[in-house]
Formats: structure tokens, sequence, C-alpha cells
């Protein structure tokens, strides 16, 4: 549903996104992560029409957003950064705007605002002007007014700004769930948001990709991932050495596997050495990997990763 080929994005000297591709099909909900200034919102932006690119083609659906705008954006829902919208108006006016922009009429029309209304809980401040909402009812409108038309793409910048942990719990399952039908995008600095809501994840740093994966292959990357924390009397950093690195850990010993490929048999094989040495075994733990560490150390720059 989505196809970015060589992105690149400069303003001035400054190149905000540097050659970016990838792909995002119908039933996938990608993770957007990177830190503040990474090219997050910028690439979003371009996927969406909202500004043009300085080179490289994005595909929606088919076509082509620079030479059939029309036809791209009307497959889109998109929530900006910041969630703006018009304050003046009242929820139930704005979304009955939204509607009208996207061409719903009549019984159509009425259908699509009690569909968003429910789906992002907006039943209670229906009458009420925008620049009275709370800053996670504020959002929740412009999330509205992005599902509006029910669109096959979702491009969601920062969806869950602002929200309490019930309302971002809410999001979380509303976008997994949209995620079954529709190809989904958002960005996100909360990583816990991976695990809650997506199928992949890209993180950007400075402009371009540096991991791209599922949650599970991006824990893998990290240094921990695989290793073995054990505790057992009359264990032996020595005897341990011959499976891997080992690290004393409160009073324990971590092994981190010498080969990422034979992570998987590390457990089992600190099981036999701790047999045939006689050890006593309290504990055994093995780690999947932080995605907090992966993502520290892609965008840190070398001098400040600790």
């Amino acid at each position: 549903m989505i196809r970015i080929e060589n992105l690149v994005k400069s303003f001035g000297a400054k190149r905000a996104v540097d050659g970016v591709s990838f792909e995002v099909a119908r039933g996938e909900v990608l993770g957007f992560l990177g830190p503040n200034g990474a090219g997050k919102s910028t690439t979003m932006r371009m996927i969406t029409g909202f500004i043009p690119p300085t080179s490289g083609r994005v595909t929606v659906g088919g076509h082509d957003v620079a030479e059939s705008p029309l036809e791209a954006k009307r497959l889109i829902g998109y929530l900006p950064e910041a969630a703006p919208s018009y304050p003046d108006m009242t929820v139930e006016g704005f979304l009955g705007f939204a509607a009208e922009m996207r061409g719903l009429e009549g019984a159509a029309r009425r259908t699509a605002i009690a569909r968003v209304v429910d789906l992002c809980f907006l039943q209670s401040v229906l009458a009420q002007s925008i620049d009275t909402l709370s800053k996670g009812y504020r959002h929740r409108t412009c999330l509205a007014q992005a599902l509006i038309h029910d669109p096959e793409v979702l491009i969601l910048d920062e969806p869950t700004d602002g929200l309490d942990p019930n309302q971002k719990h809410e999001v979380r399952n509303l976008i997994r769930e949209l995620g079954r039908s529709k190809a989904v995008v958002f960005s996100t600095h909360i990583l816990e948001e991976v695990d809650a809501a997506c199928t992949r994840a890209i993180i950007i740093d400075r402009g371009r990709i540096v991991a791209n994966g599922t949650p599970a292959e991006l824990r893998a990357l990290s240094a921990h991932a695989g290793a073995v924390t054990l505790h057992a009397a009359g264990a032996s950093a020595e005897k341990l050495a011959a499976l891997g690195r080992v690290e004393p850990v409160n009073g324990a010993f971590r092994v981190v596997p010498k080969d990422r490929g034979a992570a998987g048999q590390l457990a089992l094989a600190v099981v036999e050495l701790a047999q045939r040495e006689g050890w006593k075994l309290d504990a055994l733990h093995t780690e999947e990997g932080q995605l907090d560490e992966v993502f520290r150390s892609l965008t840190l720059p070398d001098t400040v990763k600790k």
C-alpha cells in the first residue's frame, strides 16, 4: 500500500531525510522511531504529499503522490504532529466539516461521524468548542478526522501524545485493530508502543534508516540478547567462560553468547554444565534483549554512549 523509494529532503544545506526506502503492506502496523530531529515527521509529511521530496518517489495504493496527488490522498488518513484543528468549531462541527471535505454527505456523513465518535470516545464532548478541550481530547478529535472516511492508509504522527495512560491504552488497541485491514504508519518516541501496537518497526537517525524489523528482531540486536543469567551454588566463572563472555550480576553470573546464532542453545548448555559440575542451580533466566538499549546503541553518538 505504501512504497518509499530513495526519499530525500533537504532544507538548504541540511539533509533532513537521506535516502530512505521502505514498504508497508495492508495488515501491517509500522512504528517509526527516532530521536527528535531524526526525520520522522518530515518523512510522514512527504508520504501524505504535505511537502514535496527533494528527490525520490512515494506511491500510495499504486498512485504516485507527486503525479497523482488526489488519487493517493483519497486513500490516506493523516493525523499531523500537534493535532491541528479549528479551535472555534465544536467537535461535531469539525468532524462534519472533515466529512464534507472527504465528499461525504447526508446519511453517509452522519454514519461516518457516529462511527469515529464511538471509535475515539468523543460522545461527552461533541457540543464543546475545540478550544475548551483538554490536550487529550483535542488529539482524539484530530484522530477522528483522520478516520472519518475509513481510509486504507493511516499516517499518524505521535498519536498518543498528550493522552493519559488509560487513553493511550485505548488508542494503541485501536491502532492494532485498524492495522488488521489497513496499512498504518505511526511515529513515536515511546518504545513500549512498539510491543503494544506494532508488527514491525523502523529506527531512523539523522535522516537514515538504521534498523528495520519486527520487535523481536530489533530486541535481538541488543548486546545481551540471548544471554543467560544463573544463580547457582558452586558456579565457576572459569567454567562458564567456555560458553561465552561471563559478567558478574548481583551475586549471579551472566553468560553472553559468543555467537548470536547459537544464543537459543545457550540455556541448555548452561544447564548441562551445571549438572556435570554438580552445581546447585537456583534460578536461570534467558534475556530477550531491551529495545531501549538497541535504540541508544543505534542513535546516540559514540562519544555519549554508556
